[in-house]
């Protein structure tokens, strides 16, 4: 009965640093990648520029060093910004203060989405432009960096609102590199999501 004993709580150990194990494993690069001279290439988020809310230009220099998470959505979104953005200001509120973190946020509505609109925007979710940038820009320019993000942005006549989007919450590293995503609409994913953040966080 002692051996019982001792081995549950040894066997407990055992199972608790297996999963720690599982838990701490580096977060993969995603996307295809290319070997040159024996050197493999991973797929990065190219140079872009864009305005938030606060009429900064917010460009990779403003993500120097720190991971961020990106979406795409626009203000006037009938259909799944709401709940992304929702679940979005629980990625905010848990990193809130930890400076390693960002958050931005693609309208795909650069017609109806001014800088002002974005700040009014901002207000309403209660949000620090130094912590999460709403931005805006060149249409094509956020339509065409979606893809590298694994994303959609598209005008789209027949889609609610006139446009086309993917609900992602997307994870990109110190390196450009999207490390992971999940559906921002469904809370249980964006739960996943923001441990894949903290394997993140701990591997950087």
């Amino acid at each position: 009965m002692r051996l019982l004993f001792l081995f549950f709580p040894l066997s407990l150990l055992f199972f608790a640093a297996c999963q720690s194990g599982i838990d701490n494993k580096p977060l993969p690069i995603l996307g295809n990648r290319d070997v040159v001279n024996g050197d493999t290439i991973y797929p990065s988020i190219p140079d872009f520029a864009f305005i938030n809310q606060d009429s900064q230009v917010v460009n990779n220099a403003t993500f120097a060093d720190k991971i961020y998470v990106v979406d795409f959505f626009f203000i006037h979104c009938p259909t799944i910004c709401p709940k992304v953005k929702a679940n979005g200001l629980r990625v905010y509120q848990k990193y809130l203060n930890d400076p390693r973190i960002l958050m931005l946020s693609h309208s795909i509505d650069v017609k109806n989405d001014t800088v002002a609109a974005l700040r009014e925007h901002a207000r309403k979710l209660g949000i620090d432009a130094k912590k999460w940038h709403l931005v805006t820009g060149k249409r094509d320019e956020i339509y065409g960096i979606a893809d590298d993000y694994f994303s959609i942005a598209k005008e789209d006549p027949e889609a609610p609102g006139g446009f086309d989007h993917s609900g992602r919450l997307i994870l990109v590293d110190k390196k450009r590199h999207v490390r992971a995503f999940c559906d921002g609409t469904d809370a249980q994913d964006v739960d996943r999501f923001m441990k894949d953040v903290d394997r993140l966080l701990a591997e950087q």
